[in-house]
């Protein structure tokens, strides 16, 4: 995904003996955003703008050892092997020294030939680490002016972690003229090298420079165009994080002594071994305990009390991120810890005073916020027109930053709509949840509109479940928690493959718990988010608006497509299920309408009858032969019209079922409602595509030409 950004100049850093001038520049494209102002709290800033820069450097992915030299020895030591085994076999020795001499020769000219190319590589990417480390990572951190504060974001290079640095008003003692928005900031590494120079000292201002967005008519040379081709995890993953940071979490309070404690053990330890993750033992009124694995060291925090209610445990994993809240430790009120659970993303938020510093951290180090972490399909997800959506967008707009309740409250629209709305804009990259603070803020992070339909399914699933809902695959039944959360239970799925989640919402529409009885969940759990089934059952549920009894509406052709899964047309208009239905499927068919009178019965039916009575013992063979024959008839026409999908070597085992059920009739519509009954409820068939009426005339038509069939050979017979 290709930006264009345009920067007057680049940032940079004007340090005097009196004083230090910040000024960074930024996207000139976007609309105007700026800020002047002189800082107060100098050194806490300079601390908390390092750790952000810490983030942007992380990069703890694995990565192969450079065994270069290792080889090189190796080879020496194979030429060594092959000395001694010269001088053991005496008749070949002097040979095999002239060709070991040889070859030794022939890698030292080797050498001498690649020697200069292989210095000019080295001195190339040390140039690059040393002096222009920005070319190692182009993306550029964001930077939002709100009237409250300003606030810096950015990820990690293996987009596992993410860093937010806000900082409020009262950090500057002198504040100049500003425009609220969002921008992106020219940033490289001497900038981050000017910002060691900052002094409690000295005078220091901070600039986001406003004069490029002057009207320019000459000097357009001294504009930068960039232009960064995004990965689109990088733009997924910032969308992701808030959708993370709005889920309920289990929140307790550090020192920063304990949080300092944590980081000695680790510095003092290294893992050879696994498991390799901390697990925080919450017990309500007691200090906060974490065991660190596999050493089993336990580290106890007497000046952190969990005020929980109920005990938890949770293990979380990539903990060595941690180390870039070291900076902060001198500085620190207080972090407060929010994790979501066992193997999901958790979030340490420093109080600074008037500044926080909330750094996240995805569910292990491998698993990065954008392609294992969708945690925006946990996000509240309720069905909201889009006039609807643009207006809470507004509202939002107009103040730039709200509470959830007040912002319902001013609008006059239930809580949950507005949730719904956010949550979108959320997705779309236009707000930002702010953890802090527990606020909703406007941030959009790109110019123009990020092209959704390439963004909108972030994986396979989300798109899987979308088509399971619109193929009428999907049923749902509700339960009311005490609590007030709900219990959506579901069936989805084709009849031989469905499977069953169970998810809870709690009053926010979010999803706090989840099982499923699919592969997925089972080997990942809720770790990499919730499974098609689960999100399938979700947005049935949302569809039904939250009723005890949910029917999602279908497109025509998919709901004529499904009904002959279920049970006649008749037995659809005089019955009603009490569960919930979105796929379309019904009940087994309702008992069938006996006939008017025993004489309209034909041949194949009435011999049936005579079966089932007792009468007509020697018609019992062909009764059921030709019954058996009308049956194969009608499954052909099914299997070529595919309305009908069977095995090939069940098809027997099908007909059988049916031919059993006609057994039963008393009459030629039993007999075709029995037969259908049996074909739809049947667990043989793959699917079955055909509406009630396809298959009851495919099944009459073979009846009524079998009958015909037979009675014209009994009238044959009685001629004769």
């Amino acid at each position: 995904m290709e930006f264009n950004y345009a920067y007057k100049g680049s940032s940079h850093i004007a340090d005097r003996s009196d004083r230090t001038d910040m000024s960074f520049s930024p996207d000139t494209k976007r609309e105007p955003t700026f800020f002047r102002g002189q800082l107060d709290r100098r050194i806490p800033f300079r601390e908390a703008i390092s750790a952000l820069h810490d983030v942007v450097i992380s990069d703890l992915r694995w990565k192969p050892k450079d065994r270069t030299e290792y080889k090189e020895w190796l080879a020496k030591q194979e030429e060594l092997d092959w000395s001694v085994i010269a001088e053991q076999r005496g008749q070949v020795a002097a040979q095999v020294k002239e060709l070991s001499d040889e070859l030794a020769d022939l890698n030292r000219r080797r050498a001498t030939r690649w020697s200069g190319y292989y210095k000019a590589q080295r001195r190339y990417f040390d140039y690059l680490y040393r002096k222009d480390m920005d070319a190692w990572y182009v993306l550029d951190p964001v930077i939002t002016v709100h009237p409250d504060e300003i606030f810096f974001e950015c990820f990690s290079q293996d987009e596992s972690t993410y860093g937010r640095l806000g900082t409020s008003y009262e950090v500057y003692k002198q504040i100049g003229e500003f425009a609220c928005g969002t921008t992106n900031i020219d940033y490289s590494q001497t900038l981050y090298d000017e910002f060691q120079k900052i002094r409690s000292y000295k005078e220091t201002s901070l600039e986001v420079d406003p004069s490029g967005f002057e009207v320019q008519t000459t000097h357009e040379e001294s504009y930068k165009e960039v232009k960064i081709d995004l990965p689109d995890t990088w733009v997924r993953g910032f969308l992701q994080v808030s959708s993370a940071m709005s889920l309920p979490a289990e929140s307790f309070e550090l020192h920063p002594m304990d949080v300092y404690n944590m980081c000695l053990l680790l510095r003092r330890n290294k893992e050879l071994v696994g498991p390799r993750s901390m697990r925080f033992c919450l017990q309500p009124d007691q200090p906060v305990r974490i065991v660190f694995e596999p050493w089993g060291h336990v580290v106890t925090c007497p000046r952190s009390i969990y005020q929980g209610q109920t005990p938890s445990e949770i293990r979380v994993w990539g903990r060595r991120r941690i180390h870039i809240l070291e900076r902060l430790i001198p500085i620190a009120r207080s972090f407060t810890v929010h994790l979501l659970g066992t193997g999901m993303p958790s979030f340490y938020v420093a109080d600074l005073g008037h500044m926080s510093f909330t750094l996240g951290l995805s569910g292990w180090t491998a698993n990065d916020w954008a392609t294992a972490g969708n945690f925006d399909l946990m996000a509240p997800r309720a069905e909201v027109d889009e006039v609807t959506k643009r207006r809470v967008f507004t509202a939002l707009k107009e103040n730039w930053v709200e509470d959830i309740d007040a912002l319902s409250q001013r609008l006059g629209l239930e809580r949950a709509v507005v949730l719904g709305a956010l949550s979108a804009y959320t997705q779309a990259g236009r707000a930002i949840y702010d953890l802090n603070k527990q606020v909703y803020r406007v941030r959009e992070l790109s110019r123009e509109p990020l092209p959704m339909d390439k963004l909108r399914f972030a994986n396979e699933r989300e798109e899987s479940a979308t088509r399971l809902l619109t193929s009428g695959q999907v049923q749902v039944s509700t339960r009311q928690l005490e609590d007030g959360a709900v219990e959506i239970t579901g069936v989805v799925g084709p009849r031989k493959r469905s499977f069953n989640p169970v998810i809870v919402l709690d009053t926010d529409q979010r999803m706090i718990k989840g099982t499923c009885s699919c592969n997925f969940y089972q080997q990942n759990k809720l770790y990499k988010g919730p499974c098609e089934h689960m999100l399938a059952a979700r947005m049935a549920f949302a569809r039904g608006g939250g009723a005890d009894s949910i029917r999602a509406p279908l497109p025509q052709a998919q709901v004529r497509r499904r009904r002959g899964r279920g049970a006649s047309s008749r037995s659809q208009s005089s019955s009603s299920s009490s569960s919930s239905s979105v796929s379309g499927r019904q009940s087994s068919p309702q008992a069938p309408p006996q006939p008017s009178s025993q004489s309209s019965v034909p041949s194949v039916v009435r011999r049936v009858v005579n079966r089932l009575t007792g009468r007509g013992e020697r018609d019992r063979r062909p009764s059921a032969q030709l019954a058996d024959v009308a049956l194969d008839t009608a499954m052909r026409e099914l299997v070529d019209r595919g309305l009908v999908e069977v095995a090939p070597r069940r098809r027997d085992e099908l007909i059988e079922e049916m031919l059993q059920a006609t057994f039963r009739a008393t009459g030629l519509d039993s007999a075709v409602d029995l037969a259908m009954g049996a074909l739809v409820n049947s667990d043989i068939p793959e699917e079955v595509w055909g509406d009630d009426d396809e298959l009851r005339g495919i099944l009459q038509k073979a009846f009524e030409d079998i009958a015909r069939n037979e009675d014209q050979g009994d009238d044959q017979n009685d001629e004769s």
